[in-house]
């Protein structure tokens, strides 16, 4: 049941938070009790804010109370952003990690750390060991970001804006 009324609640869930300017991320519904939990993530190419999180809430909550018949019941609503261990798993997650380091681990070969650069739909330019390296988003079996504590070396920041701007020239 929680799962049909996730791909009932989607369309307007996806559009209320649309309107927001944001992106649904993942949508669940979850039976806790007498209530239901309906967990939304969100995200943006700039990031979410708490103000943004309040934002996105409003408008999602306003959506669910006029479509209430579909839950039928009392509900919790929790709107939040993907964490850091959000595994990179399409072109957007992989242009939203620009510049940050990644764990990349193939489905064949040894798991590598690379520094995101341009991100297209089929690949990303990634800087490995002072490289640029190409890779192929269907080539991945998981990547997530790896967390850092200080800022990334200017070095690799200027290799890669010099690589994107190659990529933008052709």
């Amino acid at each position: 049941m929680p799962g049909e009324l996730a791909g009932q609640l989607e369309p307007i869930v996806a559009e209320a938070v649309a309107g927001a300017g944001f992106d649904l991320d993942a949508l669940d519904v979850q039976q806790a009790g007498r209530r239901k939990l309906v967990k939304v993530v969100v995200d943006s190419d700039d990031g979410v804010g708490l103000d943004e999180i309040a934002e996105a809430s409003r408008a999602v909550s306003a959506a669910l109370d006029e479509n209430e018949h579909l839950i039928a019941g009392a509900y919790t609503l929790e709107v939040t952003s993907p964490g850091v261990d959000r595994p990179l798993s399409g072109p957007r997650h992989w242009r939203r990690a620009k510049y940050r380091l990644v764990k990349i681990s193939p489905h064949e070969g040894a798991a590598f750390l690379g520094r995101v650069g341009h991100a297209g739909e089929e690949s990303a330019r990634v800087l490995v060991d002072g490289e640029i390296r190409e890779v192929r988003f269907r080539d991945v079996a998981r990547a997530v970001i790896e967390i850092e504590f200080k800022q990334p070396p200017t070095e690799d920041l200027k290799l890669l804006e010099e690589d994107a701007a190659g990529k933008e020239s052709e």
